[in-house]
C-alpha cells in the first residue's frame, strides 16, 4: 500500500462527473476516482474548511466512530473491478481490529474528518502525471479499467481541475 493525499478535485466535462485525485506522497503517480456530487461536496467542504450548521453524512460517521470509542487507523483503496473502485475503513475498538467495506469517496471524506492516513494499492497507481497510463498488468478487468481511465483522462482539460468551488 502506498500513502496518498487528496491533491485536487475537478469536474470531468466528458461525463459531467466529479473526479478526486489521490497522489502518492512524495511521488508523481496519481489515481483519479470518479465520484458523485454529494461525496464531492463533502470532500470539498472539508478541503476548504467550511463548517455546516448541522452534521452532514460523513460528519455523522465521524461522530459515530468516536461515540463508539473506535479509532480510524487508515483508509485503503484496495482494488478496481469492472470500473468500480473498492475501499476499506480500518478501525480499532477496544483493541479489536474492524475492517469495513466502503466506497472510496466515502472513505476519503471520513478519513479527512478523522485525520486518518489514506493508502492505495500500488497496482492502482499506474498513472504517472508526466508519462501517462502504462501498460496494465494482471487480469483482464484491470486492463479494461485502465483503458476506461485513459479515455476519460484524454478528454479532460487542465482547466477542468479546480473548477469545483463553493
Amino acid at each position: 500500500m502506498v500513502p496518498v493525499t487528496v491533491t485536487r478535485m475537478g469536474l470531468d466535462s466528458a461525463s459531467n462527473s466529479y473526479v478526486v485525485l489521490l497522489q502518492e506522497q512524495g511521488g508523481e503517480r496519481v489515481l483519479p476516482i470518479w465520484i458523485g456530487r454529494p461525496e464531492a461536496e463533502s470532500i470539498a467542504t472539508q478541503l476548504n474548511g467550511v463548517k455546516r450548521d448541522r452534521p452532514m453524512t460523513h460528519d455523522l460517521c465521524h461522530a459515530i466512530i468516536n461515540g463508539l470509542g473506535a479509532t480510524l487507523r487508515r483508509v485503503q483503496v484496495t482494488r478496481v473491478h469492472e470500473g468500480t473502485f473498492f475501499a476499506e475503513l480500518h478501525l480499532v475498538r477496544g483493541g479489536t481490529p474492524i475492517i469495513v467495506d466502503a466506497r472510496p469517496s466515502d472513505a476519503i471524506a471520513i478519513a479527512m474528518r478523522l485525520d486518518a492516513p489514506m493508502y492505495v494499492n500500488e497496482a492502482l497507481l499506474g498513472l504517472d502525471v508526466n508519462v501517462g497510463i502504462p501498460e496494465p498488468a494482471g487480469r483482464d478487468d484491470d486492463a479494461l479499467s485502465a483503458e476506461q481511465l485513459q479515455r476519460y483522462l484524454e478528454q479532460m482539460r487542465p482547466e477542468d481541475f479546480g473548477k469545483f468551488t463553493f
